[in-house]
Order: structure tokens, then sequence, then C-alpha cells
């Protein structure tokens, strides 16, 4: 079985971060924060950026190119004066000033960077040196996310495109100086996921809430950790603001069988559906668990959403998008 994953730990000397423009000493600029976040308008994105609209000294700026992303994720932000929205491929140049930049872009259904793993692996490694390009040439300060596994199986494109980014990241660091941050995302659910994009728990609810039957794969023992969004944009939020580097895991350590989450969505959602088991799917972890100790000790973070209190959350939000009244 696999151990824990920890938390790196990676002590470099670095350059002095670029300056930023010298418009921003200019007594006549704005105080406001220019945010970036690239894949915006998808799940995680368009959370982080409800959050960061609440502070009204932030100016926040989103790019996607709407490959798995969905501009109704953002709809109650257009139109406000702190908040713009680019269409824009991360792949491609962008020019643009900004204070921090937060590189979320890239698929991370199974479904979609199956379906295009050459655009995935693109993605994590020219989206990232465009992104650090970005960020030198400003002087923002960058966080990215990064995940690891097998480098030459279905999910290669995915996962070592995060190992090739964190890589760049820490070049970019210590030969020119730019603020990095590095999140290691772990298993994230909520309102606004992709139904039906592969993913466990948007499986289980879409299939419950329409009376299917809910297909655990083989063995059903394999176990993940569940971390509420709006916990996981806290802690993205406190790497940022902080001080440390990283890499840092962000998720909840708290574990679930494949068939304990169904049994729980079967449990809150559904209770007539049945429970079928169906093949894995190839380079599939039996354990996903992040250490969390260092968001504890160096960011003072830890997810507070239990599994049970989030799934009825997220399935008042499939219902709506499905059309399908809730329980009377």
């Amino acid at each position: 079985m696999a151990q824990e994953v920890s938390n790196g730990n990676h002590n470099s000397s670095a350059k002095p971060p670029p300056t930023p423009s010298p418009l921003r000493f200019s007594k006549f600029f704005q105080s406001n924060m220019r945010i970036l976040v690239t894949g915006g308008a998808g799940f995680i994105g368009s959370h982080l950026v409800d959050k960061l609209m609440e502070n009204e000294k932030n100016e926040v700026i989103v790019v996607d190119n709407y490959f798995t992303g969905s501009k109704d994720n953002l709809k109650k932000w257009i139109g406000h004066p702190r908040f713009e929205l680019i269409r824009h491929d991360v792949t491609e140049p962008l020019l643009i000033e900004v204070d921090q930049i937060y590189h979320l872009a890239c698929p991370a259904s199974p479904i979609f960077y199956k379906y295009n793993p050459v655009k995935t692996i693109k993605t994590n490694v020219i989206g990232t040196l465009n992104m650090l390009g970005l960020a030198k040439r400003v002087g923002a300060r960058k966080k990215a996310t990064w995940g690891n596994v097998n480098p030459i199986g279905v999910r290669s494109c995915y996962d070592e495109g995060k190992r090739v980014a964190e890589t760049l990241m820490f070049d970019y660091h210590r030969q020119h100086g730019i603020e990095i941050r590095i999140a290691r995302i772990f298993n994230t659910y909520g309102p606004r996921m992709n139904i039906d994009d592969g993913r466990v728990v948007s499986n289980f609810i879409a299939q419950a809430i329409r009376g299917e039957p809910l297909t655990v794969q083989a063995p059903g023992t394999q176990t993940r950790s569940f971390c509420y969004v709006s916990d996981m944009v806290n802690g993205l939020i406190r790497l940022m603001e902080g001080e440390n580097t990283g890499p840092i895991n962000i998720g909840n350590p708290g574990e679930f069988t494949m068939l304990e989450l169904a049994e729980n969505v079967k449990e809150l959602i559904n209770p007539n559906v049945e429970i079928v088991m169906v093949e894995n799917t190839p380079d599939d972890p039996r354990q996903r668990k992040p250490d969390i100790t260092k968001a504890k000790e160096l960011l003072g973070w830890e997810p507070k959403i239990k599994l049970r209190d989030g799934l009825p959350l997220m399935e008042e939000d499939f219902r709506l998008r499905l059309g399908v009244p809730g329980k009377n």
C-alpha cells in the first residue's frame, strides 16, 4: 500500500525577486491588488475568484479558454468594476500587469485529460513557462499545483506535466528570484464540478440523482480523501499570502474507501439505488491521503467541512443543473 504523501522540504538560495512596474509606486496609482487566476472559470478557480472578490481591495482578472471551465461559474461577477474575464489559452503568451498569479489552468478531470493528453501536458509545461515569464516580467508572486505517478501511463499527461511544472517553478525561483508558492492539491469536491467528469464524487452524486447504480471500481477498498472546495480555497489563499515556498499539501486527510463513499452517497441522496462493481482504471492509486502537517504548522490551516456535510451542498447544485427536483 502506498505511504502517506509527505510535504517536500526545499531550502535554496535565490536571487532577490524582480521589482514590479514603477507605476506601482506612483501616488496616483490605485492601491488595489491585481490578481490573475488562470483557469478561473473552472471548478476550484471560480470558487477562488468568489473568495478573492470578497476583498474590496482586490481586482481579479480571469484567463480561461473554456476547455473544461464555463462562463456560468463566473456569471455573478461579469460586469463588476473589479473583475475582468479574458478568453485566452495559457499556452500562448499573455501581456498583462498583475501582482499575483494563481496558475490553476489545466484539465483535472480524467475524462478531459485522457481525451486530449497533448493539450493537457502543453498546458502544464508551456502554460507554466508563460506564467513564469509573466511573473518575471512584472514581479508577480506565482502559485501553482503539482502531481505524481507513472510517467508513461494514461494519466501521465496530467501527472508528469505537474512534475515538470514544479521543476520549472523552482528553476525560475533560483535563477531569476521569482516568488513562488507550490500547492499539492488533493481530491476536492463541491458545487460547480463538471457532471459526469470521471471523478468519483461527481459520478456517484449524478448517478444517485438520476436513480442509476453507483459504479464502484474494483476492488472498492482503495481509499481517497475528499476536501470541500471552500476549505481548499482558504488553504490556497493562506499559502499565497504566507512566506513559505512549499510544496505544501492542501487536502483533507480523512480517508474513505470507495465503497464507504458510495454507501454515504446512497444513504444521503438516494437509498433506492444499488451499488455495483466495475473494472478498475489503469494506474489508479490504491491510496491517496495527504499529510497536511506543514499546512497546519506553517499556514495554520486545516479543513473544517466533513464529507457528510459537504455532499448535500453538492447535491443541491447538481439537482439544479440536472433539472431533477429535490426530495420531498
